[in-house]
């Protein structure tokens, strides 16, 4: 059993789906958008589920239009949806009953960051903040974690190490944490590496 709630990003392969399962994760991400490189296809995404059972599925896109998106849960019927556009959410909240992630960019000032939580809190089950420059988990965001935490589900998806991952859960008031999946070498052949690394730091004892 794990510590706090944990969502992997990105998954693509069986190998990751099952062996995140059998470790307790609760939320395992598919990509649905054709242009990203994680993107997973209905029959592959059928396929993988098909084999994992005790965890949420999340349909992930970064797509802006909410038409699109509610395209996207007819067909692939998850059970979470992760978007990254917030002018959606009030639109998309009356559309669907599902739980609502909502992705954050942290490569922007703090202020707006939490200005994007508060307005649509109402909305969003989660808010994941993520970093596209792959920012450290120190500085100051140890702190601001502690204090923003206190008012916002966070999921927290940049800076996660084997190191920190212990010990984040009890320092802050984050509702879990968000690591990524990655490919295989060859079909049914994975190395986890830094992913068993954190899971394995994240287990109670």
């Amino acid at each position: 059993m794990l510590k706090t709630i944990v969502k992997i990003s990105n998954v693509t392969n069986l190998s990751d789906a099952r062996y995140c399962a059998g470790m307790g994760v609760e939320m395992l991400g598919f990509s649905v958008d054709e242009a990203s490189e994680s993107f997973t296809d209905l029959k592959k995404f059928h396929e993988i589920r098909s084999w994992i059972a005790g965890v949420q599925i999340v349909a992930e896109t970064n797509l802006a239009d909410a038409e699109a998106i509610l395209e996207k849960i007819t067909i692939y019927q998850p059970d979470v949806v992760q978007v990254s556009e917030a002018s959606i959410l009030p639109w998309l909240k009356a559309e669907t009953i599902k739980p609502i992630i909502l992705r954050v960019e942290i490569d922007q000032d703090v202020d707006t960051v939490v200005e994007i939580m508060e307005n649509n809190l109402q909305y969003a089950s989660y808010f994941l903040l993520e970093s596209a420059s792959e920012n450290a988990l120190d500085g100051d965001w140890p702190e601001l974690l502690t204090t923003i935490s206190s008012r916002f589900p966070i999921l927290v998806g940049f800076g996660i190490t084997s190191e920190n991952a212990s010990s984040l859960p009890d320092t802050t008031h984050i509702t879990g944490v968000a690591l990524r999946g990655s490919e295989e070498i060859r079909p049914g052949f994975k190395d986890f590496g830094e992913l068993m690394d954190v899971l394995e730091a994240l287990e109670d004892e």
